[in-house]
């Protein structure tokens, strides 16, 4: 299978093409699929997604549940860290640290971000940014997704 960047990139060309990709990730990381993520951007340092307000995802007083967030904003974290993660390098999460800062009552925009630089230390601790927005762009969910960054084995 290609690399996700690059599947990503030759997928979202073709009509419907962000839902193919979204599907195909899914199916790669099955878990992430309980959230039915849709990929809006993927690019290096940068990934974005929504998750569909929906009863699935929904909690007892019908907002959508911080976990899925919290899954939704991994999912991102993972991708980002694909299309990111320089040669020769692999990653694994070290742990999330988050905030719940208001209701979930609409669709989900979640956003993982980092900047070039964090990449390039020795450091084997790359903080993610994250953040998960309603549509009227409130922040509802913000924190970091610590990644431990390694070589790999030769």
């Amino acid at each position: 299978m290609p690399d996700v960047l690059t599947l990503y990139r030759q997928v979202s060309r073709l009509p419907q093409g962000p839902r193919i990709f979204s599907t195909l990730f899914g199916l790669r990381a099955p878990y992430f699929a309980t959230v039915r993520p849709r990929f809006v951007d993927l690019r290096p340092n940068y990934a974005e997604l929504t998750i569909r307000k929906r009863r699935r995802v929904q909690n007892h007083i019908g907002t959508v549940h911080v976990i899925a967030i919290c899954n939704g904003l991994e999912a991102a974290m993972g991708a980002l860290a694909e299309a990111t993660v320089p040669a020769g390098k692999r990653w694994i999460p070290r742990g999330m640290d988050v905030r719940y800062t208001a209701k979930a009552v609409s669709d989900i925009t979640c956003v993982a971000e980092t900047d070039p630089g964090q990449w390039a230390g020795d450091d084997p601790i790359v903080p993610v940014r994250v953040r998960a927005t309603r549509e009227d762009g409130t922040a509802v969910v913000e924190g970091v997704i610590e990644l431990w960054v390694t070589d790999k084995p030769r």
